[in-house]
């Protein structure tokens, strides 16, 4: 099981072919990205990782974690198997991640980011509420059954119970603990990233959906306000995991962002 700094990664195409590192939201698995590695994995070689504390990966966490802890997991990894530039997608808390990496170092050669934020709306602190309390109040199985509510669009969702139903199972037996959810949760609200840090960014590209339920259209957009020639790209649907949900539109856009 491949593994470098306590983090589980896996690699996925040719070994001349240029970096791209995913890095996934809130559940921090690399699997997350499964269903998108075939189109990608055919220009690039691609890095999945488990976020410390989550999948495979070491799953002791510090008393507070966060964002900028995240970042420096990242680096240190990407120090471990000597990749010294790579391109860069994230996914919500994964996007976060890139960017406070992309703010300390030179390193990467784009950064895509979906339904990301700058500022956290207080509709979506709203959701992490709720969240928490299902946690907290009712348990994990509880927590893990609402949570394509927050991912997915409706028609997806009645669409795909059986799988729905199938990946909660999985999902319950590699979930972190509650108190690491609740230690993400909070550095998912706790980080801003710096603005002049932000403002010098180059090669961004948001990808914002309408019908996301837990980040706001105009919250997502306005990652790209304070990047100088930042891309944006809108879909009308897909919900929060738009990658999952339209994958062939997503891996479109993001192959013709990239070089």
């Amino acid at each position: 099981m491949p593994e470098a700094t306590g983090l589980h990664y896996e690699i996925h195409g040719a070994d001349d072919a240029p970096w791209l590192i995913l890095s996934s939201g809130l559940g921090g698995s690399g699997a997350y990205w499964t269903p998108n590695l075939p189109a990608l994995n055919q220009r690039f070689r691609v890095l999945t990782y488990d976020q410390r504390g989550t999948g495979r990966s070491d799953r002791a966490l510090p008393e507070t974690t966060s964002i900028e802890d995240m970042a420096s997991d990242l680096l240190a990894l990407m120090d471990a198997l000597a990749i010294e530039r790579a391109h860069f997608i994230g996914h919500a808390l994964g996007g976060a991640i890139g960017i406070e990496a992309a703010i300390r170092t030179d390193r990467f050669d784009s950064l895509t980011v979906i339904n990301g934020w700058r500022t956290l709306s207080r509709h979506t602190r709203r959701c992490f509420a709720a969240r928490l309390a299902l946690l907290h109040g009712a348990g994990v199985k509880p927590f893990l059954e609402a949570q394509p509510l927050f991912l997915f669009p409706p028609d997806w969702i009645a669409a795909h119970d059986a799988q729905i139903v199938a990946e909660t199972e999985h999902h319950l037996a590699a979930f972190p603990g509650i108190e690491t959810m609740a230690k993400r949760i909070a550095a998912v609200q706790a980080y801003a990233p710096d603005p002049a840090g932000l403002a010098a960014l180059k090669n961004l590209m948001v990808i914002a959906t309408r019908d996301d339920f837990l980040v706001p259209l105009d919250t997502a957009l306005d990652l790209a306000a304070p990047v100088p020639g930042a891309r944006t790209e809108v879909f009308d649907w897909g919900g929060h995991a738009c990658n999952l949900t339209d994958p062939a539109r997503f891996e479109r856009v993001v192959l013709d962002f990239l070089p």
